[in-house]
């Protein structure tokens, strides 16, 4: 499985960005799919999470009401549209699969399969 995360950039506080990850692989609708980001100087953390059929999601409490995670089996592409962001956001964001599929949304280790991340900077 690979995993290409795009979208990030630069947004202004407030703004709104929406990353997409793209995945090879015919079997990408039974992977539950997360992700992740990880702050200068910090810890990789949990962002969200959807299952692999799209009716659970699972969110950070630091992004709930705020960002959206959707997928799109047909295109094998995981979606999270970030709105109302702010400089706390600013991370480098990464996507993740999880293949065995036990929907354990919040714990990196569950998931097998990881993309390259993608920078989202935010400034105030």
């Amino acid at each position: 499985v690979q995993l290409q995360a795009s979208g990030g950039g630069l947004v202004q506080a407030g703004g709104f960005l929406r990353l997409s990850c793209a995945a090879s692989g015919r079997t990408f609708s039974s992977y539950d799919m997360g992700w992740f980001r990880q702050a200068p100087g910090k810890q990789r953390e949990f962002v969200a999470a959807v299952s692999w059929s799209g009716g659970s999601t699972d969110y950070a409490d630091s992004v709930k009401g705020r960002f959206t995670i959707s997928r799109d089996n047909d295109r094998n592409t995981v979606y999270l549209q970030m709105n109302n962001v702010n400089p706390e956001d600013t991370a480098v964001y990464y996507c993740a699969a999880d293949t065995i599929g036990f929907w354990h949304p919040t714990t990196a280790s569950e998931y097998d399969y990881w993309g390259q991340g993608t920078l989202v900077t935010v400034s105030s």
